[in-house]
């Protein structure tokens, strides 16, 4: 069976990555998607996790795992909500910005490219690794890539 793999996404003004790294962990609480919930729902420990800054940022930033499988969430005050535990595993190497999601073909049926306004969604195997792969790229690399009117000159 293959392994699934998620993404998640945080505004960085409400909850950036280096807080989550320095609490070691938090409870994925607030979604109030359904079709968020029901990707909670089905997320397992050991599950790896993408952590995506939203808002200005747009990159996802860090590795996580899931640490606890999906729970009443305890912030809803009705329905049928669920929260999951992650914790952080590694900053990426770098921030793999949207605008270089978007211009990899490889990444053309990504759900964040897709669903954009999903906070909570899966990656295929392949995506996942390629977004990793993506993050370890050297900086330099991305640069010579990039158009002449974007690189900068010292």
């Amino acid at each position: 069976m293959p392994q699934r793999c998620w993404l998640v996404k945080q505004e960085p003004a409400d909850y950036p990555w280096s807080r989550f790294v320095a609490e070691g962990g938090t409870a994925w609480t607030g979604v109030r998607n359904f079709q968020a919930r029901n990707h909670l729902r089905a997320m397992q420990p050991g599950d790896p996790v993408l952590y995506y800054h939203s808002g200005a940022e747009k990159a996802v930033v860090g590795l996580a795992e899931v640490a606890r499988a999906a729970y009443p969430d305890p912030t809803a005050k009705d329905g049928d909500w669920v929260a999951v535990d992650l914790k952080p595993v590694r900053a990426l190497a770098r921030p793999v910005p949207l605008a270089e999601i978007k211009a990899d073909p490889a990444l053309k049926n990504l759900s964040l490219v897709r669903q954009s306004r999903l906070s909570v969604m899966p990656v295929g195997e392949a995506e996942f690794e390629r977004l990793l792969a993506l993050a370890e790229r050297a900086t330099k690399a991305v640069a010579r890539a990039a158009p002449r009117s974007l690189r900068r000159h010292p």
